[in-house]
């Protein structure tokens, strides 16, 4: 897929949807892989956002090639992340539009409205989360030939191989239950967007990914995410001679049950010696303040994505994960650096009654595809 597909004469004008702070790390990588410009006006060197960070509101230049659109959430620490990040893509040259789009009933058609212009304009449309309702709503909108997904973690696997199959477009944690009011009733907008997903003679889909993509549907284009971005902007860190260990929400997310988790992160961080927590964005407040208490582990609220915190450093030489996202780009990031990442596997007798019945098997296939980790066997009780 050409970066410059667009109308003779301009550059593709290209438009990209983010939801999460990793979302949108992940657009940066897809956008310095394939040489979009920012709108530089300044004359200035790129340099991180925690050197020069531009004010939250000031615009790029309007013939940027690239315009993120941050469809914004309402928990504070998802935003504050989001909001690092959008400063990170100004200093790169791209123009952020942030929307409230989750700030009230009326937000919402605001939102819609005030995209549908830009929407039929595109040439390319970006996204970091194809199962989100609100991406495939804008999904009906545009016109655009050129459909890019860019990773959202491990569901981004779950993506590409429900697509390959022809199926429903369903998270991995919520297959096999069944569909509620809601589901029933966007049913139509969702075998929508998963109809445009698909290739086409005039539509083209890429999937930019770090993960394992085992079922390449016919006519999508793979390309491979190396974090060339993160390690050419940051680090390389420095490393401690202890252990850190990652956090995960799947307690959250109803997989994984509570104090099953609390006894398995005590009994790693005794093995290991592991002294920092890395709290997923997810995690509960309740949760943490009972994780430091009972582990004595130093919680850490991180305020990037974890793999700019790790590549910034300083990190442990040692990271310990459950199966998550970060087995498979933190390896990446942290090439050539000796950074060890292990990662522990969910015993069956953790998960939860309401857990999806297949929790555990991609659970395992998360484990199992990692490259460049040391696996570590499930942990008992502490």
């Amino acid at each position: 897929m050409s970066p410059r597909a667009g109308h003779p004469g301009h550059p593709a004008r290209t438009l990209a949807f983010v939801e999460s702070p990793v979302q949108l790390l992940n657009v940066l990588e897809w956008a310095h892989l394939h040489g979009l410009q920012g709108a530089r006006t300044d004359g200035l060197p790129s340099v991180p956002a925690q050197i020069r960070r531009a004010p939250v509101g000031a615009p790029a230049a309007a013939d940027a090639e690239l315009t993120l659109v941050v469809l914004s959430p309402t928990d504070p620490m998802t935003r504050g992340q989001l909001r690092r990040m959008a400063d990170l893509a100004r200093d790169e040259g791209y123009r952020v539009r942030w929307e409230e789009a989750r700030g009230g009933t009326t937000a919402p058609f605001h939102t819609i409205g005030g995209l549908a212009g830009p929407l039929r304009r595109a040439d390319r449309i970006v996204m970091g989360d194809p199962f989100s309702r609100y991406v495939q709503l804008l999904l009906t909108i545009t016109r655009a030939r050129d459909l890019v997904v860019v990773d959202d973690g491990t569901a981004t696997m779950e993506f590409v191989a429900q697509l390959a199959r022809g199926e429903r477009l369903v998270r991995w944690h919520r297959k096999g239950g069944r569909p509620g009011p809601r589901d029933l009733l966007f049913a139509p907008v969702s075998s929508s967007a998963r109809r445009r997903l698909t290739p086409s003679e005039h539509r083209r889909v890429e999937v930019f990914s770090s993960m394992p993509v085992t079922e390449t549907p016919d006519g999508v284009t793979v390309t491979v995410n190396d974090f060339a971005w993160t390690r050419a902007r940051f680090g390389p860190p420095r490393i401690t001679a202890s252990a850190d260990m990652v956090g995960t929400s799947l307690v959250e997310t109803g997989v994984v049950d509570g104090d099953r988790y609390l006894a398995a992160v005590q009994s790693l961080a005794r093995a290991h010696g592991a002294t920092r927590y890395f709290a997923h964005r997810r995690e509960s407040t309740d949760k943490l303040h009972r994780l430091a208490a009972e582990t004595g582990l130093e919680i850490v609220r991180p305020d990037l994505p974890l793999e700019l915190i790790a590549r910034r450093g300083p990190i442990g030489r040692t990271i310990l994960s459950f199966p998550s996202t970060v087995v498979h780009t933190l390896p990446l990031a942290l090439a050539g650096t000796g950074v060890r990442v292990a990662v522990c596997d969910i015993d069956p007798t953790w998960l939860t009654e309401t857990a999806s019945p297949r929790a555990q098997g991609f659970l395992s296939g998360v484990t199992g595809t990692a490259r460049d980790v040391h696996r570590l066997a499930a942990v008992g009780p502490a």
